[in-house]
């Protein structure tokens, strides 16, 4: 008796005659040769840029649609919400590194122009420091709604940065003179924390908190803006389903979870795409207030227009829930996230 055929892929017993799998489905016959492998991998991208495209169009004119097609059943012809929200997030990310780079070096500028204030005379000091806060400020004002503060916030930032004007040196609650001294005998790293205020019973969170202050302080902050936004994509695989979970509570009956993460992918992966527009755009032309506003606003009414067509909502109650989301979303999960990334961000620079 012949040995059974079995599937080379997951090693299901395969009756005789089967040309495929019915476990996996992979071809019985399959022999990997250079026609092979170059057929499955035209055929494969041209799948998937088929598939892009024809989401691609939809996601863009046609608000929430697609997401309905998608929980209706539709998946096979277009991008799975997870693919196309991680792809359009990468290129969205990667087209923001170059935009970047000119606050990362201001910011790194400003803090080591802070920290070598010490070193100049007191009469240079207050004028450097003014100089140097005031680029802070700039980078800040370039990049905010990039982060997604609001102009309140944006408001009191800038005016804790600004009343920061005016003073000699930057302030830390350690004798630098001690911790300098300390530092150039390399002396161990123990003493330096200690000289920092750490307690020699201190605990690991609290250690670790004194080695990156540490840390900054030798590097002197340089970049410390480039470790803040490196984490923000990590933020925003739990700002998503946060984001889902407010559209559970307003439609609590309409949908389940799953399906209020599928219009979650797909409306986030709108906003990366516009931003991925206006940071294009931006890099080659001095776009105007009002562009920008009309961009932030257009986010508004597709959202509006999306739980229009994907909850079948009347437009006055996709109106109110829209606004209400909006409004806690930008509230309360945005800053909670923002103060997150921040206190993420010192820890992991």
């Amino acid at each position: 008796m012949s040995d059974p055929i079995r599937c080379k892929n997951c090693e299901s017993r395969i009756e005789e005659g089967f040309n495929f799998c019915p476990e996996c489905g992979q071809e019985i016959t399959d022999n990997l040769t250079f026609g092979v492998l170059f057929h499955n991998t035209i055929e494969n991208f041209f799948s998937v840029d088929a598939r892009f495209f024809r989401s691609f169009i939809p996601l863009m004119i046609k608000p929430g649609v697609l997401a309905r097609r998608f929980v209706d059943g539709k998946r096979l012809s277009y991008l799975h919400p997870a693919q196309f929200y991680l792809f359009i997030s990468v290129l969205f990310f990667f087209i923001f590194s170059f935009s970047i780079r000119k606050a990362d070096s201001k910011v790194s500028q400003a803090l080591k122009k802070g920290f070598d204030s010490e070193i100049v005379p007191d009469s240079v000091k207050i004028e450097q420091d003014s100089i140097a806060i005031e680029k802070a400020r700039e980078a800040f004002k370039e990049n905010r709604k990039f982060m997604g503060i609001s102009d309140e916030d944006a408001q009191e930032i800038d005016s804790a940065i600004a009343s920061g004007q005016g003073r000699p040196e930057m302030s830390f609650s350690f004798d630098r003179k001690v911790l300098d001294s300390l530092i150039a005998n390399n002396a161990p790293e123990q003493e330096k924390l200690e000289a920092m205020g750490m307690k020699e019973d201190a605990g690991a969170l609290t250690r670790r908190f004194f080695a990156q202050l540490l840390k900054f302080y030798n590097q002197k902050g340089d970049g410390i803006l480039q470790t803040f936004y490196d984490t923000i994509p990590i933020a925003m695989f739990f700002m998503l389903p946060l984001f889902a979970f407010l559209l559970k509570i307003f439609y609590w009956r309409r949908a389940t979870f799953a399906h209020h993460m599928v219009f979650s992918f797909y409306y986030f992966t709108f906003l990366f795409t516009a931003f991925c527009i206006l940071l294009t755009a931006e890099l080659i032309w001095d776009i105007p207030f009002w562009i920008e506003f009309l961009f932030f606003l257009s986010f508004m009414v597709y959202l509006i227009a999306a739980l229009m067509n994907f909850y079948k909502s009347s437009w006055i109650g996709a109106i109110l829930k829209a606004g209400i989301i909006t409004f806690v979303y930008l509230l309360l999960i945005v800053p909670t996230a923002f103060i997150g990334i921040v206190l993420t961000s010192f820890m992991l620079y």
